[in-house]
């Protein structure tokens, strides 16, 4: 018989690509999880794996049975949890990926709602930026995300199933007083070709949709810091050292900075994504309805 947790490790090669990132993931040496995958190999009497150099790749067998494990173990899940609670409480732990304005303002809420109206069920928050959570979603590592579908660089594909949450202007955040701010209405980003600007960090979601919005404007952005808090962004942004481009959640009012919409509007679609195959588990399904809930979202001052 098959042992579960070896399936996870297959599961998990197949999506990371490596030995050494499974381990990384599992907590555990390369040369264990390789010993695993050897027993696995053993129990299944089917060559799942390949030496092609130095590096360990499925074979057609082993991705077949890495995909096919991946909907056993959804179904699994689920199965224990109708049994722990049968027609009672939804319960068991819940781990939802999100990027990170969507933590304070859509995830938190919907958390602290939940600890009161199902005691049983422990939500556990991971911050995730979209080129983080969709591989932790696929990879079994997260239940459920919040994501958004504008992310190019990684598209969400067929095996997820998508729920749309809001959308979220993309804005110019600028020190108070700004000559920009002193315009009034939109911003065409040409004209801050010769500002000093805070960006994310490399390949990350906003970082790549600011340079791009930036070369469609006609000018390199010369970056002066790079910033994985929107904190931060906000506070060098607030001394005057550098703008920037946020979403509209991430703007928090604490912070003396001004916003201004683009010329040409931008916006990105936040989405709550879960696995496709077997039914989400009932703990899923109420934490994605909390978050389906509306919600008064804090929206920044752009007058």
């Amino acid at each position: 018989m098959m042992n579960p947790w070896r399936l996870r490790l297959l599961s998990q090669l197949d999506t990371l690509g490596t030995v050494r990132a499974v381990a990384q993931a599992a907590s555990m040496s390369p040369s264990s999880v390789s010993q695993q995958l050897a027993v696995l190999e053993a129990e299944t009497r089917t060559q799942l794996l390949e030496r092609t150099g130095r590096r360990v790749r499925l074979t057609s067998a082993g991705v077949i049975l890495a995909r096919r494990a991946r909907a056993l173990l959804d179904h699994m899940e689920s199965v224990e949890e109708e049994l722990r609670g049968f027609g009672e409480e939804p319960a068991g732990l819940v781990r939802l990926g999100a990027f990170q304005s969507a933590i304070h303002t859509m995830a938190v809420p919907a958390v602290t709602r939940l600890a009161r109206e199902h005691p049983q069920l422990d939500v556990e928050l991971l911050e995730l930026e979209p080129h983080e959570s969709m591989p932790a979603l696929r990879g079994g590592d997260a239940d459920l995300i919040i994501t958004t579908t504008d992310f190019d660089e990684l598209p969400l594909g067929p095996d997820l199933d998508l729920v749309p949450l809001a959308t979220d202007p993309v804005l110019l955040v600028v020190p108070p007083g700004h000559p920009v701010t002193g315009r009034g209405g939109a911003v065409d980003l040409a004209a801050c070709a010769d500002e000093p600007w805070a960006f994310d960090m490399p390949q990350s979601y906003m970082a790549n949709l600011a340079q791009r919005l930036c070369r469609q404007a006609r000018f390199e952005p010369r970056v002066v810091c790079r910033f994985s808090n929107y904190m931060m962004t906000l506070q060098h942004v607030e001394a005057g050292l550098s703008i920037a481009l946020l979403p509209g959640l991430a703007v928090d009012r604490r912070y003396r900075v001004d916003t201004r919409e683009l010329a040409t509007p931008v916006t990105r679609t936040i989405t709550a994504a879960v696995r496709r195959g077997s039914p989400p588990r009932a703990a899923v399904r109420v934490v994605l309805d909390a978050l389906r809930r509306p919600q008064d979202l804090p929206l920044p001052d752009t007058e």
